[in-house]
């Protein structure tokens, strides 16, 4: 699959999501095999207003690239300009737009998957978009607001009328947020309509989930969000299913510790001693989820303030 000048043998990508596909995850997710990582969203007015929070999240490295940033916003000349800021760092090698964040807070300013309700906004941002840098723009979007409102296949046909390089589909309506099963049957008519590569996202877990999905949508690639938190193993256990057949175990206890700490002091690196230790609390206690003991851990991860305290806590893992 291709998406501009950037081939990729085997397109297991990393979703873009907020709070989770910072710097330190990217690069974890990238050395477990995984080609392409996206960023978490960021906002096109943090970055024009140029936002101290903001500015820090388009800081990669070169560890984690090939990457795609993804903006989010609802007017053309906005987004564009941020999407101008983008290109002048060189911070990024792919641009994605926005149009599948259901959060509340996103969709009242008419932002995130709230585009998918303004066909003729959404096609002018996009346009905007292509027109004002020379890397290639993908979007990302749901099958449609509702069950009455569905209509990603009118959404991404826009899309690719506005120059986008592909489309990755999240097969749920914002009003389901993650609820029921992915539609991955709608996922494969977007496929079938569009001449430019359609990623199908939803529900991947395990190997056998994406020999379906790609047995049903028919898509060139699939983008793995929710089930990669706490488990960046999932890329290496999808890509080398993909190059041979063979079907990797889980991961170690030890390779479980391994990476909490290497995770810890990433997040100490880029983010400090008093953010580092919190954010990693929510990553731990995924990174234990189904063990034996995952309970108490959870408690005392969610007290870790120090790197002394997880090692304390690991130290427990048996």
């Amino acid at each position: 699959m291709k998406i501009g000048n950037f081939e990729f043998p085997i397109p297991v990508f990393l979703a873009p999501m907020a709070g989770v596909t910072d710097t330190p995850y990217r690069i974890l997710a990238r050395e477990m095999g995984c080609p392409l990582v996206y960023s978490e969203m960021v906002s096109d007015k943090g970055i024009n207003y140029r936002n101290e929070h903001t500015l820090k999240m388009l800081h990669t490295e070169e560890a984690e690239r090939p990457m795609a940033m993804q903006l989010f916003g609802a007017e053309p000349d906005s987004v564009a300009r941020a999407a101008e800021y983008i290109e002048s760092l060189g911070c990024a090698d792919i641009l994605d737009f926005n149009m599948g964040c259901p959060a509340p807070k996103i969709v009242k300013n008419h932002e995130g998957s709230a585009m998918m309700l303004d066909p003729e906004r959404a096609f002018k941002v996009l346009k905007a978009l292509v027109g004002a840098v020379s890397m290639p723009v993908t979007v990302k979007m749901r099958i449609g607001w509702d069950e009455n409102r569905i209509n990603v296949l009118e959404m991404a046909k826009l899309a690719e009328e506005a120059g986008v390089k592909a489309v990755a589909v999240h097969g749920r309506t914002r009003e389901q947020f993650y609820r029921d099963h992915a539609n991955w049957r709608i996922i494969r008519k977007v496929k079938e309509h569009l001449n430019i590569p359609v990623i199908a996202n939803g529900d991947i877990r395990t190997v056998d989930d994406l020999i379906k999905i790609r047995e049903i949508t028919g898509c060139e690639a699939v983008m793995v969000g929710r089930a990669a938190q706490g488990n960046p193993w999932i890329f290496r256990q999808l890509t080398q299913y993909l190059k041979t057949g063979e079907r990797l175990p889980g991961p170690t206890m030890e390779e479980r510790k391994e990476i909490i700490l290497r995770h810890l002091d990433m997040l100490l690196k880029f983010k400090g001693d008093y953010v580092g230790p919190r954010e990693m609390r929510k990553h731990a206690t995924w990174y234990t989820r189904g063990i034996k003991g995952n309970a108490e851990l959870r408690v005392l991860f969610n007290k870790a303030e120090t790197r002394e305290d997880f090692l304390r806590i690991l130290a427990k893992m048996k």
